[in-house]
């Protein structure tokens, strides 16, 4: 596949993965559509992006689902068309199941799952219409397999794979490909932002993520899936790709493991 002059809409383009994903697709000309809910920072980004001309700004805000459809036909409207719509948008959580407001649980579900699903089933029409069409959905490696910390983030991302498995399914007629990116640690703010469990910000960042890969290398091997039409694959580190096969084959032994995890 060329990405040359294919329209793709990045959401959660202002930062982390979603910059990495704008600096490399404008680098094989791509045209871009950027979103989040911050127009400076897109702005930012943009001005790093080759040929910025061919490079376009809509702020959105995915918890505000029930207008995201006017956002979707201002999208289709810039370039004429949607090639690709990777829904990269989101927020983490860092917080124990019993310290965990209801509301915080709701907010993270809005965000992640209701945004991304009502955002796609925006596009989708247009999609069916062309019969062609690619959704690439970052999910994450706990949208396969739950880890402390994380009940709440780790529905939602499984959430996202039930759907989609099930639109893709549904839609091979129309040639619309589905692609799910499950990446393990980023060295991304994620950690900062992830809300706790009376859902303020956590503020700063986790070991883990902090040592984690870069997301411009993030961003090359999703780009090499995303070419690929892949319809899901694992970016992380051994132990994190292990973590899914153990929960897959030995699911007692990975419950142990689990277990064994700091929730402090």
């Amino acid at each position: 596949m060329s990405f040359s002059n294919k329209v793709i809409w990045i959401t959660g383009a202002s930062s982390g993965i979603g910059k990495s994903l704008a600096i490399a697709f404008a680098n094989k000309n791509a045209k871009l559509i950027l979103s989040s809910r911050k127009k400076e920072a897109l702005e930012l980004v943009k001005s790093e992006c080759k040929n910025s001309e061919n490079v376009k700004i809509i702020t959105l805000d995915l918890e505000d689902y029930n207008n995201l459809q006017v956002k979707a036909d201002e999208a289709i409207a810039t370039f004429g068309k949607i090639d690709i719509l990777i829904n990269n948008g989101g927020i983490s959580q860092r917080s124990l199941v019993k310290n965990t407001q209801i509301m915080v649980d709701k907010r993270i579900m809005d965000i992640n799952y209701l945004g991304t699903v009502a955002l796609t089933k925006a596009v989708l029409p247009h999609f069916i219409k062309n019969k062609n069409g690619q959704f690439v959905v970052t999910t994450s490696i706990v949208g396969k397999i739950g880890t402390p910390l994380r009940s709440s983030y780790a529905a939602s991302k499984h959430a996202l794979h039930g759907f989609f498995d099930c639109l893709r399914a549904e839609n091979h007629k129309n040639n619309i490909a589905v692609t799910l990116v499950c990446p393990g640690f980023i060295n991304t703010n994620v950690s900062k932002n992830a809300l706790t469990g009376d859902g303020t910000p956590q503020g700063k960042m986790d070991v883990a993520t902090g040592n984690g890969m870069s997301p411009e290398r993030l961003a090359i091997l999703m780009i090499k899936a995303i070419e690929k039409k892949k319809e899901e694959v694992y970016i992380a580190g051994a132990k994190e790709k292990l973590g899914i096969y153990t929960k897959r084959f030995f699911p007692k032994i990975f419950s142990i493991l689990v277990r064994k995890m700091s929730v402090t």
